[in-house]
């Protein structure tokens, strides 16, 4: 009995280290501009457990650092289409796109030439 609590002790301590306090992650996030930029990392930033969110303007890359014991990369991307912006694993609403500012509407041509 004692060996059997011994092991499950050990299993339970092995998964808990095995999570990454300063996981690091990529995401391609759309959008076409600087407040884009900025609604994209507060979107971000307000999931518990992200510590920075920077999105590249040029390159639609969303650099993330995060504590896995508060929250996933799923987590993370839900509340970034719920902001109006998709990414690869997730498109947003209509509804939530609709929500984004006129010049913000990435998924527009027309939009997407004039921030060129």
């Amino acid at each position: 009995m004692k060996k059997i609590i011994t092991l499950a002790l050990i299993l339970m301590a092995t998964v808990t280290f095995a999570q990454n306090k300063n996981a690091k992650a990529t995401l391609e996030v759309d959008g076409v501009c600087g407040m884009c930029k900025a609604r994209i990392e507060k979107a971000a930033i307000k999931t518990k457990g992200v510590k920075s969110a920077l999105w590249n303007v040029e390159t639609h890359k969303l650099s993330l650092i995060f504590n896995e014991e508060k929250t996933t990369v799923k987590a993370i991307v839900k509340n970034i289409t719920a902001a109006g912006h998709d990414t690869k694993e997730l498109k947003a609403t209509d509804e939530a796109y609709a929500k984004v500012h006129p010049c913000c509407k990435y998924r527009d041509e027309e939009v997407i030439d004039e921030h060129k």
